[in-house]
This record gives C-alpha cells, sequence and structure tokens, in this order.
C-alpha cells in the first residue's frame, strides 16, 4: 500500500476546505432569486395574459333560424353586448325562418373561418352537418333551443316546460279550474315541442278547462295570430265563450292580445311565454287582456351563450347542457301607467330578472380589461 507523505496530508486538507468554502457561498433553496428571471408566479401570468390577449378580436358568426320581433332584437342585443366587452365582433345571419336558408348560413361561417359559432333555434337533423364541420375544423359552436347532440358542443335552453307550467297554472287559477280557452303554439321548434309537454300535463289536471281552438304559424306570427284570433273571436261572439288564451310565444300573445282589445273582449285574459319591452309595456297597459308572462331576459341567453362560446375558445372544459331558470312576471308586479317600466330596470320589480351569471369565470373580468385597451 502507498503511503501519504506529511506534504501530501497538507493538500488533500486545503483541497478540501476550498470545497466547503465554495459550497458555503451558495445560497440556500428558499432565498428569493432576483434579476431578470422573475418568479415562476410572474412567468405564470405573464403566459396567462398573453393567452387572453389572443382572445381579443375574435370573429363570431351568429345563426339565426328567424330574427323577427322584439324579443329577437333584445337577444342579438345582449350577444353583441357581451362579445364586445370580450374584444369580439359579431355577425348575424338571418334566415327568414328558412331552414334550407340556415343551413346554407352555417356553412357558409364554417367556410369564411369564423372563430367561432352560435346558433339559435333551427332543428337538430338539419344543423348537425355543418355543426360537425365546424367541430373538424376547431371552431366552437355553443347553440341555443335547439336539441343538438354533437360531442363538444354546448346546447343553451330556457326551462320551457317550467315556463309553460307557471302561466297555465295561473291561469288555472283566475279561471277557477273551469272554462273555455284558445292555444296559439306552432309545431317543429324544440321548445315548442318542450312546452307541449306541460300543456298536455295541463289538460289532464284540469278537465273542466276545455280547449276550444288550437292555431299557430311562425312565419308572420304576430300578424297571423292576431287574424286567427279574430276569426274565433267572431265564431264565438258572446262573453263568457272564451275564459283565457294561452300563447306559447310572445308574437302569439300581441296578436291575440291586440285582436281581443280591438273586439273589446275584455272578459277573455291571455298568459304569454317571453319577454320583451314591447311585452312589458303591453302587460303593464290595464286595457290589454295580456296579463302575465314567464321569460328569461332574451339579453341574458344572448351573454350566456357569448360566455360558453368564450370558455370553449379559451380551452375551458364546458357544459354539454346549460339550462335558464326563468321569471314570472305579471301585471300585479309592475309600477302603474302612467310609468313605464323596461327590461333593464326590470329587476327593480321582479325578483331575479336581468341578473343571470350562468357562463361567467373569474379570467373573463381580465379579458374584459384587456379588450377595453
Amino acid at each position: 500500500m502507498k503511503k501519504w507523505g506529511k506534504s501530501s496530508l497538507l493538500l488533500l486538507l486545503a483541497a478540501f476546505m476550498l470545497v466547503v468554502s465554495a459550497c458555503g457561498s451558495k445560497p440556500a433553496d428558499n432565498t428569493p432569486q432576483t434579476g431578470n428571471a422573475g418568479t415562476g408566479t410572474e412567468n405564470s401570468a405573464g403566459a396567462e395574459n398573453s393567452d387572453l390577449a389572443s382572445l381579443k378580436g375574435k370573429k363570431i358568426a351568429l345563426i339565426m333560424q328567424f330574427n323577427q320581433g322584439t324579443f329577437s332584437a333584445q337577444y342579438i342585443e345582449g350577444v353583441k353586448e357581451q362579445a364586445a366587452k370580450f374584444g369580439g365582433e359579431v355577425q348575424v345571419f338571418a334566415s327568414e325562418n328558412d331552414l334550407g336558408k340556415m343551413v346554407a348560413n352555417l356553412d357558409s361561417a364554417v367556410n369564411q373561418g369564423f372563430d367561432a359559432i352560435l346558433t339559435d333555434h333551427g332543428e337538430a337533423g338539419a344543423l348537425e352537418p355543418g355543426i360537425k364541420k365546424a367541430i373538424e375544423k376547431n371552431i366552437p359552436v355553443v347553440a341555443f333551443d335547439a336539441d343538438v347532440n354533437v360531442p363538444g358542443v354546448t346546447v343553451v335552453s330556457q326551462d320551457d316546460q317550467k315556463m309553460a307550467e307557471v302561466t297555465l297554472e295561473q291561469l288555472a287559477k283566475d279561471a277557477g279550474g273551469k272554462g273555455n280557452i284558445v292555444k296559439i303554439w306552432v309545431a317543429g321548434f324544440a321548445p315548442m315541442e318542450r312546452r307541449q309537454v306541460a300543456y298536455k300535463a295541463f289538460q289532464e289536471k284540469y278537465p273542466d278547462i276545455k280547449e276550444i281552438s288550437a292555431f299557430g304559424n311562425a312565419s308572420n306570427a304576430q300578424l297571423d295570430a292576431q287574424q286567427q284570433m279574430e276569426a274565433v273571436l267572431t265564431q264565438y261572439p258572446n262573453k263568457g265563450d272564451i275564459t283565457a288564451v294561452w300563447a306559447a310565444w310572445d308574437e302569439f300573445a300581441k296578436g291575440a292580445s291586440r285582436a281581443i282589445q280591438a273586439a273589446g273582449r275584455d272578459e277573455i285574459k291571455v298568459y304569454g311565454i317571453d319577454m320583451s319591452d314591447e311585452d312589458l309595456q303591453m302587460i303593464q297597459d290595464p286595457a290589454t287582456p295580456w296579463v302575465a308572462s314567464a321569460a328569461v331576459d332574451p339579453k341574458d341567453i344572448g351573454r350566456v351563450q357569448v360566455r360558453y362560446v368564450y370558455q370553449k375558445l379559451h380551452g375551458d372544459t364546458t357544459d354539454e347542457k346549460v339550462v335558464l331558470a326563468p321569471t314570472y312576471v305579471k301585471r300585479d308586479d309592475l309600477p302603474t301607467p302612467p310609468e313605464k317600466v323596461n327590461t333593464t330596470d326590470l329587476h327593480k320589480f321582479v325578483e331575479g330578472w336581468g341578473t343571470n351569471q350562468q357562463g361567467l369565470v373569474d379570467w373573463m373580468t381580465e379579458l374584459e380589461k384587456i379588450a377595453a385597451k
């Protein structure tokens, strides 16, 4: 074995002391780092802000089956308002209640490369091929009031059965559980079909309330309802022949109310579904027969739809089904004329109106700040 000399031992000891000294000069693991590197939190926040900034300027297509009446106008207003807060732009494709044109509009939006697509009404069988094309091209889609069943698509709907139930129950209560009624409704639309489920249950529950007439047309809905209601009033000319009218859409309710008011048949009451500023003015006016309606704020519907499509653009996991709870609005809740109320300030008189927060997530507040710059 090799023997170590005194000088070798001294050299070895010196080297050991040098290593210890060097190790001791390093900062401890929990020592804050300074300089250009920054902290991990700062890097994460910067990356998140960069991701949110990329959402600014998105182009959104709104494909509508029909665009008539003040409800649709306020719904579009809600879509555009929320998109603008996020820095987005909306282009509306109106289809004049032509399903074929709606399908063509959807295909056009996909081919034009919009960043996101919203659909309003339509039939699932007709829309799903175009929606699938959009998904294949990574264009997120959020549908409203169409029973679309495509993976990755969020479907927003009102609680249609509940809206029908509350209005029909009020009708039955006011009528004392008996009488003759007119139903205005049209088949072929997902929300209408859901409202019809509640109507059938109502008929079974109140056998002494008889349906004496039923009609409805989605094209020129208000005018058609007015004309057909005029014919029914002629057919049943005596007071007491008709107790009430149940209208499954506010356009129907407006038309029927105008016919009844013009005929001086103030004993007939109208109960509707959906709500707009024009509707509120009629319900508020004691001279009109329209006394109540169940609805979701149309602006809220548009806002919620946009929030969910931005969640998709952000890469969030989103709900497949989103159901919006309705609010019941009756004349007794509203101030008496000449004071007028609109959907913007209706929440002052009816609890729950216009305050829907569904679809909002924390990062959206920061996105609004970025979009405002």
